[in-house]
């Protein structure tokens, strides 16, 4: 999964604080650059190593016992170590690392020890579009990170289909697109979506050489399982979904933009706020979507034909829960 975007650790001793499929995560980027991933548990008795939720060091200190920690993860320091703890050496004791990679500007990393999966397997046939979108060259101006009361899987479907847009966001970014007209194409375990602007039908056919699609429409990237990358005319917003129970999702939602214009504040911070309160109405609904299945009220749910991709989005959950190959998933 992605647990952040290189910006927001681009110097050596930067760190961040994340939680990734449960378990508690430390993100280093050692002294030689290198983004190390690590269990955020001291190695003697399990506290939490680090609480600040960002920040620069070079070494990490429990606040239990001292135990310290370079931040590429080795343990270096130990009171009364020798006396205390005969027979061990400190170099059996570094943190514990899991597998971690940059690429296409994200920090990718994986829950699982064994390298079961790689990322040039996960990420597949969507690579040469990430590759395209130049995220590599952009910077994190915006960020925020609300709880919702909503299972991930309703937060995600919520945002792939365009039935909604003409009701739910009638006073926001509804009068913008055309009803109820999405497609969609999956990409391995991944999608990409086009939502069209109604902009698109006024385009003059003599003009089709300067036509650019983020221009006249909304390029969604459901990267799964929990990344969406909402492709604007000038700017990415990033969001990610992180399930911290079967209820409970934190959104972290990011506006991403061109390093060489990041300093035009004013309209990040407006695009950001467009983006934060046309997703809150859907969360909103998400939220009322997860109480009434908790309650009972609802068995089942309904996808009509054109709400295509929730089914693809379902089936690919499926697959995975059931550990067969993505690949494999058929969808139109």
């Amino acid at each position: 999964m992605i647990a952040a975007h290189g910006s927001e650790m681009a110097n050596p001793g930067d760190f961040l604080r994340r939680e990734i499929a449960g378990l508690p995560v430390l993100l280093t980027r050692d002294k030689v650059g290198t983004v190390r991933d690590f269990l955020n548990a001291c190695r003697h008795r399990g506290t939490r190593l680090v609480d600040d939720e960002k920040g620069c060091k070079h070494r990490f200190s429990c606040p239990y016992h001292a135990w310290t920690y370079a931040n590429s993860g080795e343990l270096i320091a130990a009171p009364h170590f020798d006396q205390g703890f005969e027979g061990l050496e400190k170099a059996d004791l570094g943190l514990i690392e899991l597998p971690c990679e940059e690429r296409f500007g994200f920090i990718w990393v994986s829950a699982s020890g064994d390298g079961a999966t790689s990322l040039d397997q996960h990420i597949g046939e969507i690579a040469d579009e990430l590759e395209a979108l130049h995220m590599d060259d952009m910077v994190v101006v915006h960020q925020d990170a609300p709880v919702h009361q909503a299972n991930w899987k309703i937060l995600v479907e919520g945002g792939i289909e365009a039935y909604h847009f003409k009701v739910a966001h009638r006073t926001t970014i509804g009068p913008h697109f055309e009803d109820n007209l999405s497609s969609y194409r999956m990409l391995g375990s991944h999608m990409r979506s086009i939502l069209m602007r109604t902009s698109m039908a006024k385009l003059a056919p003599e003009t089709r050489n300067d036509w650019r699609l983020r221009d006249h429409a909304q390029v969604l990237y459901t990267l799964f399982p929990n990344t969406a990358l909402l492709v604007q005319s000038d700017h990415i917003a990033w969001i990610n979904q992180e399930a911290l129970s079967a209820g409970e999702t934190r959104v972290r939602m990011s506006t991403l933009v061109p390093k060489a214009e990041a300093e035009r504040s004013e309209h990040w911070q407006r695009n950001h706020e467009i983006t934060r309160v046309t997703l809150d109405e859907d969360f909103t609904i998400g939220e009322s979507m997860q109480s009434t299945l908790a309650s009972g009220a609802n068995q089942n749910m309904l996808f009509g034909k054109f709400e295509g991709a929730l089914d693809a989005f379902n089936r690919v959950v499926d697959a995975h829960i059931e550990g067969s190959a993505p690949n494999a998933v058929a969808a139109e």
